[in-house]
C-alpha cells in the first residue's frame, strides 16, 4: 500500500484529496444542514461522495489516470455549483480547484475545466455585485490558472521523461529487464484467464564481442540499435521486444501459435543476415532461442526454456533458430531410442 503511494504521485494526490475532501468539506456540510442551507448541504455530500468513490476506484483498480480525470472534472463542476448556490463565500474554492485541476488531469484537459468552471460561475451564477469585483475574480483566476498550466506542464513532460526512463533502454529505445518481468507476468495471467497463446523469443548477435574489440564500443552501439529498430519493423504493434543485456535481445509475441513460432523466428533471423551491415560491410547474423507458454508454467520455467533452446542455437553452429518444444520432443525421442537399444542388447 505504501509503496504504491509513494510511487504512484497521481494516485497519491487523489488520496491527499479523498483525506482534505473528507477533513475540509464535511464540516461545512454539516454547519450548513445546521444553518438550514439544505441544497449547499446536498451539494458538499455529493462532492465529498464522489470523490472518495474515485479515491476508491483508483486503488482497487489501479487506474489512477481515469480516476484523476473523473475527479478533475466533479470538483470542477462541484465548486461551480456550490459558488452558484452559496454565491461570494464559496468563492475561495475556486481557487483551489485551479490548481488542483492540473495534479489530476492532463494539462489541457484541466484548462478547459477550469475555463468552463469560471465562465459558469460568471455567466450562470453572477455573485459579484461590482464589475471590478467581477473582473478581479477573472483576472486573478486565470493568472492562477496560467502559472498551473505552465507547471502541469512541465511536471507532465518530467513525468513522461522519467518514466520512459525507467522503463526503456536509453540505447536501444527497447524495453528494459524489469518491464519485461512484469509483462511476461501479465502475459501468463492472460494465458490462463482466455487461452490466448503467447511465444517469447530470444535473439543473441553472434560473434558480438569481436566487433567490440575489433572497432570499438561505438560501433557495437549502432549495431545494437540498427538490430532493435529492424525487429521492431518487421514485427507487430502488439508484440514487445526487451533488451536482456549486452547483445541480447527477447521479443514477447501475444497470439502467436506454438506451430508459427517457428517461421516468425526463422523471417527476423533472415532478414538481421540479409538486411544488417556491420563495419567495412561485414554480416551480422542472430541466433534465436524460441519457446512457447505452458499451462501452469512460470516465468521463470519460460524464460529458461528459450534460454536452453537459444544456448543449443549457439552450441550447434549460430546464425539458426531452435524450438525449446521440438529440442525436447527430439531428446525425448532420442531417450526412448537409447532406451530401446539397451534392452535390446542381450545379457553375458
Amino acid at each position: 500500500m505504501f509503496y504504491r503511494f509513494r510511487n504512484d504521485f497521481q494516485l497519491s494526490i487523489i488520496t491527499l484529496l479523498g483525506v482534505s475532501a473528507v477533513t475540509g468539506i464535511v464540516p461545512f456540510a454539516v454547519f450548513r444542514f445546521w444553518n438550514g442551507e439544505v441544497l449547499a448541504g446536498l451539494l458538499d455530500t455529493a462532492i465529498v461522495t464522489l470523490i472518495i468513490a474515485g479515491m476508491t476506484y483508483a486503488w482497487v483498480t489501479g487506474d489512477s489516470r481515469r480516476a484523476g480525470v473523473f475527479m478533475c472534472v466533479l470538483i470542477s463542476a462541484g465548486a461551480a455549483a456550490v459558488a452558484i448556490v452559496i454565491g461570494t463565500k464559496a468563492i475561495f474554492w475556486i481557487y483551489v480547484v485551479l490548481v488542483t485541476s492540473f495534479f489530476l488531469a492532463p494539462p489541457a484537459l484541466a484548462t478547459v475545466c477550469n475555463l468552463l468552471m469560471l465562465g459558469a460561475v460568471v455567466l450562470v451564477g453572477d455573485p459579484f455585485d461590482q464589475n471590478q469585483s467581477l473582473y478581479s475574480f477573472l483576472a486573478t483566476g486565470i493568472m492562477v490558472s496560467c502559472c498551473a498550466y505552465v507547471f502541469g506542464r512541465r511536471n507532465e513532460d518530467q513525468r513522461i521523461r522519467l518514466e520512459r526512463l525507467a522503463t526503456h533502454d536509453p540505447l536501444t529505445g527497447a524495453k528494459n529487464r524489469r518491464v519485461m518481468e512484469e509483462e511476461m507476468q501479465a502475459a501468463i495471467s492472460t494465458f490462463e484467464r482466455n487461452d490466448t497463446p503467447h511465444a517469447l523469443v530470444i535473439l543473441d548477435l553472434d560473434h558480438f564481442k569481436t566487433i567490440n574489440d575489433n572497432h570499438g564500443h561505438g560501433v557495437g552501439d549502432v549495431v545494437l540499435r540498427d538490430v532493435a529498430d529492424l525487429v521492431n519493423r518487421h514485427t507487430r504493434l502488439s508484440d514487445t521486444l526487451f533488451r536482456f543485456g549486452g547483445e541480447e535481445f527477447v521479443l514477447l509475441m501475444p497470439g502467436v501459435r506454438p506451430e508459427a513460432t517457428a517461421s516468425v523466428a526463422e523471417n527476423l533471423r533472415y532478414k538481421i543476415m540479409t538486411e544488417l551491415r556491420g563495419p567495412r560491410g561485414s554480416r551480422i547474423t542472430a541466433s534465436f532461442g524460441v519457446a512457447s507458454l505452458r499451462v501452469g508454467e512460470s516465468d521463470d520455467l519460460w524464460l529458461e526454456r528459450a534460454d536452453s533452446a537459444l544456448y543449443e542455437a549457439k552450441t550447434t553452429g549460430r546464425n539458426k533458430v531452435v524450438v525449446a518444444e521440438r529440442m525436447e520432443d527430439d531428446m525425448n525421442a532420442q531417450a526412448i531410442e537409447d532406451d530401446r537399444l539397451t534392452t535390446a542388447v542381450p545379457s553375458c
